[in-house]
């Protein structure tokens, strides 16, 4: 039988209506990820130490200059992806970017969001699909996201855009590929909530790839999954690292940065 979840203390749940209330009277636009988006969507409830709320990054600062005026005090953490929000210990997420830089937050997550409620607030939702794109990268040796990911196929796959999937991951479709094959192993009888056609294309695109040379580029595509457990391919056996403009999305300073930050992890 599975453990029902603790229940959420007073201060925090006041804190995240808090939050919400805060955001919808100042018209921000925001999505509410995570676990409260993850409940709704798979039926997966947990409780964690903070909210997650989704902006496109030119929203950033008008979303903490909000909650500013309402007593949190704000931080931009992590230029390139996030900021934070906090009133005493507890605090809020602003996201509009992955940590690898990759999964930002632009118009089409705001078109598909979710009609929902958090808390008995009117809020909007990442999709799922989103949600998938942006979990699908996170493989470090602490946090695997994978099974968020399974739960989500495994209650919306056949409602899911597949298409949409496919070009959010686009040249990155291995890793798609790569949850969709443990899907598969973790509910055999349910593998059919991935449509074949899914399968079959990527499956012709690992054969063609198969049949053709090696790059010779010597690159390593793994800093996008793990900002720690590549760090000997870039920093000793002489990769590029796949992060690194003009190839991908982050500066150099941008990745020294977020690299840094493991100490304190």
């Amino acid at each position: 039988m599975q453990p029902r979840p603790a229940e959420l203390d007073q201060g925090s749940r006041d804190f995240y209506v808090r939050t919400l209330t805060v955001l919808n009277e100042a018209e921000v636009p925001y999505l509410v990820g995570g676990a409260y988006a993850l409940a709704w969507l798979a039926g997966i409830e947990r409780h964690t130490k903070d909210m997650d709320v989704f902006v496109r990054e030119s929203d950033r600062d008008r979303t903490l200059r909000a909650l500013e005026a309402a007593g949190y005090r704000t931080e931009v953490t992590f230029p390139h992806w996030l900021a934070k929000a906090w009133i005493v210990e507890r605090f809020v997420d602003v996201i509009y970017r992955s940590g690898n830089g990759v999964a930002a937050v632009d118009d089409e997550w705001f078109a598909q969001a979710i009609e929902a409620e958090v808390f008995d607030i009117p809020v909007r939702l990442c999709a799922p699909e989103e949600i998938i794109w942006s979990k699908g990268y996170v493989l470090e040796r602490e946090r695997f996201d994978g099974a968020d990911i399974a739960h989500l196929i495994r209650s919306r796959g056949p409602d899911l855009d597949w298409h949409r999937l496919l070009y959010r991951f686009a040249t990155h479709w291995r890793v798609l590929l790569a949850h969709l094959v443990l899907f598969g192993f973790i509910y055999p009888g349910e593998r059919d909530a991935v449509p074949a056609w899914v399968i079959r294309e990527l499956s012709d695109r690992l054969r063609q790839e198969a049949d053709e040379p090696a790059p010779a580029e010597r690159v390593c595509q793994g800093t996008f999954l793990s900002r720690e457990q590549y760090l000997v391919d870039v920093g000793i056996w002489g990769y590029e690292d796949a992060r690194l403009k003009p190839r991908g999305p982050m500066t150099a300073e941008e990745i020294t940065h977020w690299t840094a930050a493991i100490a304190g992890k």
